[in-house]
């Protein structure tokens, strides 16, 4: 055997995979078509929050008088520099996996991956030439790509997917964004607070609709102070893109409607990346176009294990690790616990951040919960009002009969840093009661959680 384990895909997946068994002892390769990293490192998470964090000090600068700074001149937003600056932050980034493998003894191998036959794993390049390598175990790890809709073909010029989103060559004047998920929405608040005019089109009756009902109807507050047309319970029929603008055809709640724009965004969602990578001549088992997998990533061939978004479950950054982490580690003869899929935490990027982990209100109720709620707004917050943040809030849902952390909903100011927390908690099972107890530092929006489930006991003191 050449190797004891090739992971196809070096996105979040397959190379913490690749680091952990190099830690394990393992001689391990990892094939890649692209620039390590994957989608993730070069072409989404990364450097859609580089993009993000520029417009959020173009909105600092705009609103610097509200701080006491004064700023002479006009304050513009240059486009290209910010995707400039994007860019390189995610090629340091790829920069760094290659420091990472070297460091760890990984090998790379650059093509086309494919299972080939038992143990075996055949390697494309970009010329043609075919090379066979062989592993006692292989893992998939080829993520995903943006899904087109039918009605909706993308021509990476008017009708664009995220990747062309992110190195468009000028700032649209106008755009249409496709999908309110986290993907939407962050491209669609990035697009708006600088200056584009953006129209968020989604199906479902509120935007982020995987979140708490509270939180989608805060967001889309939001949304629509900075000016930006939100049509809900809406779909896209059809756009025309023979003139010098898209004109794209709304059905909603009020009839149908057509919004001319520069640029549509389609954002419904991905498509896992299973094509070509030999399943079908190998027999891999796949269930609804993901690959079919047992609770330590096994799939029916043997020495064939899948992870991340092309199998069933969460298709988060984070959690193709955690898979990857646990695959490998029983792979290695360890004895890891499965994933927790009901304790995953999710964030959205835009202003004001989202983060939630556990049930939603209307989830808890539906599974026969008698709940306690505890709210507190970040509009009584001392930290969130000094930092201009006063829209938002910690949402906390308790069973009322043992105290058990269900679910934590937030909006707001630095959101995204404090889930952990809650991931903490409801991992070790902490109750409201001990969560209202934990002494939080003051002034930090994260006495919001401690607030929260004060409020959910009735012993909140600041609201």
């Amino acid at each position: 055997m050449n190797y004891d384990v090739i992971i196809i895909g070096s996105g979040p997946g397959g190379y913490v995979t690749a680091i952990r068994a190099a830690q394990l002892g393992l001689k391990v390769a990892v094939v890649e078509k692209e620039n390590l990293g994957g989608i993730c490192l070069n072409w989404g998470c990364i450097p859609t929050k580089s993009l993000l964090k520029s417009s959020q000090a173009y909105e600092y600068a705009l609103h610097a008088a509200d701080y006491g700074v004064s700023i002479e001149g006009e304050v513009k937003a240059d486009f290209g520099a910010m995707v400039k600056r994007s860019r390189g932050v995610a090629d340091g980034m790829s920069k760094g996996i290659q420091f990472l493998f070297k460091k760890n003894k990984v090998e790379s191998l650059l093509g086309w991956g494919k299972l080939a036959g038992k143990n075996t794993v055949e390697v494309s390049d970009e010329a043609g030439k075919k090379t066979s390598y062989t592993a006692k175990n292989i893992i998939l790890a080829t993520g995903a790509r943006s899904r087109e809709l039918p009605n909706l073909p993308q021509d990476g010029q008017k009708i664009i997917g995220y990747r062309k989103a992110l190195t468009l060559d000028k700032q649209p004047g106008s755009m249409v964004v496709v999908g309110s998920g986290a993907i939407g929405s962050e491209f669609a608040y990035f697009y708006q607070s600088i200056g584009t005019k953006v129209t968020l089109v989604e199906f479902m009756p509120n935007v982020v609709p995987n979140e708490d009902v509270d939180v989608s109807k805060q967001l889309e507050r939001s949304f629509k102070k900075m000016k930006m047309k939100v049509l809900t319970n809406s779909s896209v029929e059809s756009v025309d893109t023979s003139g010098d603008k898209c004109k794209v055809t709304i059905k909603t709640k009020k009839g149908e409607q057509i919004v001319e724009a520069d640029i549509v965004l389609s954002a419904v969602g991905i498509t896992p990346n299973t094509e070509g990578i030999g399943l079908e001549e190998q027999g891999v088992q796949t269930e609804q176009g993901r690959v079919k997998v047992d609770e330590f990533y096994k799939t029916n061939v043997d020495g064939v294990y899948a992870i991340g978004d092309i199998i069933a479950g969460p298709a988060l950054a984070h959690v193709a690790s955690a898979e990857g982490i646990v695959c490998i580690e029983k792979i290695a003869g360890l004895n890891p616990d499965p994933i927790d899929y009901g304790n995953i935490p999710g964030c959205t990027y835009t202003n004001p951040e989202v983060s939630s982990v556990g049930l939603t209100e209307a989830k808890a109720k539906e599974a026969g919960y008698e709940l306690k709620i505890g709210k507190f707004p970040y509009s009584a917050s001392g930290k969130a009002s000094a930092a201009g943040q006063k829209d938002g809030f910690v949402k906390l849902i308790f069973d009322a009969k043992y105290g058990e952390l269900l679910g934590a909903h937030m909006i707001g100011g630095n959101v995204t840093e404090m889930i952990a927390e809650m991931v903490v908690a409801k991992k070790l099972e902490i109750t409201g009661h001990e969560l209202l107890k934990t002494i939080h530092p003051h002034p930090t929006m994260s006495e919001a959680i401690m607030e929260a489930a004060a409020a959910a006991y009735g012993e909140v003191i600041h609201i």
